[in-house]
This record gives structure tokens, C-alpha cells and sequence, in this order.
């Protein structure tokens, strides 16, 4: 990779963030980030470079959920913690907020892996091409997957507005 700087500059952001809304801890996601752009160095030629970057990054995150479910839980209360804090949205919140961004997380969370992806993919200004390409998906079923996941969405979030399990962090199930 000739301009490992450009490459980094323009998408190291935009990568970490969905990888924080992925995983739910900002940490992790930049050290997966970092073992992303480790790969692109050493990669000779990317052809499209935020598809590829986007899909390597999602791979490292599935290889490392097979790799150690232990850790898979103990993330699962740094994700409590980082609900509380709102790592997405800096902006301090008031209880309410709060309490809506949480839900929203949680709804999030009872979405397909897939499901769940492709929304923050769409979410970070992927096209329907670069999604297709890191969740190896055709260019057709992009939309389908998509309109079904914002559909379960909604209607996991209603759920849990409807149980009133939003405050109490129960999932839905979708």
C-alpha cells in the first residue's frame, strides 16, 4: 500500500466508529482499527478500500467472538457501562436520553449479526456496493437486508417500549 497515511486519515474514523457501535467499547474497537490498517500495509493492492477495509475489520471481530466466548461476556458489562456513558453521542444526557439511547442499544442488540452490520455499515455512509462487498453479500439483497433490518428494528424498540423492559435491560425477541 503505497499511501498508508491517506488511507488511514480518511477512513480511521469512520471505521472506528462503527466498530464502537459493533462492539460497544471504544478500546476495542481501535485496536481492531489498528490490526485493520496493520493488514492494508501489507497488502500489495485494495480495489475498493473502505469495502475491504470495513469487511477485514468485521472478519477480525467474528474471529476473535469464536476464538474466546469468555470475553464475549465480559464485554457484554463493558457495554452496560458504555450505554451509561454514551460513547456514540458525547453530548452529556439527561436521564430520558439515557434511558431512549439504551433501549435503542438494545434493540440494536437483538438484530441478526448480519442484520446489525449492514445497518451501521449504512449508518457510517457505506453504499449499497461496499456493504454487498464486506458482508459478502449479492448487490440485490442489500436493500431486502437492510428494509428487514430497520423493520425489526422498530419493532424490537416497540417492544421493549411496550414490556417496559427498556429500564430494566431485558431483550426482545426478534
Amino acid at each position: 500500500m503505497n499511501d498508508v497515511d491517506r488511507l488511514f486519515r480518511e477512513y480511521q474514523q469512520p471505521l472506528v466508529r462503527y466498530l464502537t457501535r459493533r462492539l460497544g467499547d471504544r478500546d476495542w474497537a481501535e485496536e481492531v482499527a489498528q490490526e485493520t490498517f496493520l493488514r492494508a500495509v501489507k497488502q500489495e493492492t485494495i480495489v475498493s478500500e473502505r469495502s475491504w477495509l470495513f469487511a477485514v475489520a468485521t472478519n477480525l471481530v467474528r474471529d476473535e467472538a469464536r476464538k474466546d466466548v469468555r470475553r464475549r461476556r465480559r464485554l457484554e458489562l463493558l457495554r452496560e457501562q458504555a450505554r451509561v456513558d454514551d460513547v456514540v453521542d458525547p453530548e452529556p444526557l439527561d436521564a430520558e436520553r439515557a434511558e431512549e439511547t439504551a433501549m435503542a442499544r438494545r434493540a440494536l442488540d437483538c438484530l441478526t449479526e448480519r442484520d446489525r452490520e449492514a445497518l451501521l455499515m449504512r449508518e457510517e455512509g457505506l453504499d449499497y456496493t461496499e456493504i454487498a462487498a464486506a458482508l459478502e453479500l449479492s448487490l440485490g439483497s442489500v436493500g431486502t437486508t437492510l428494509a428487514r433490518a430497520r423493520r425489526r428494528l422498530v419493532e424490537a424498540y416497540e417492544s421493549l417500549q411496550r414490556d417496559g423492559s427498556g429500564a430494566r435491560g431485558s431483550h426482545a425477541a426478534s
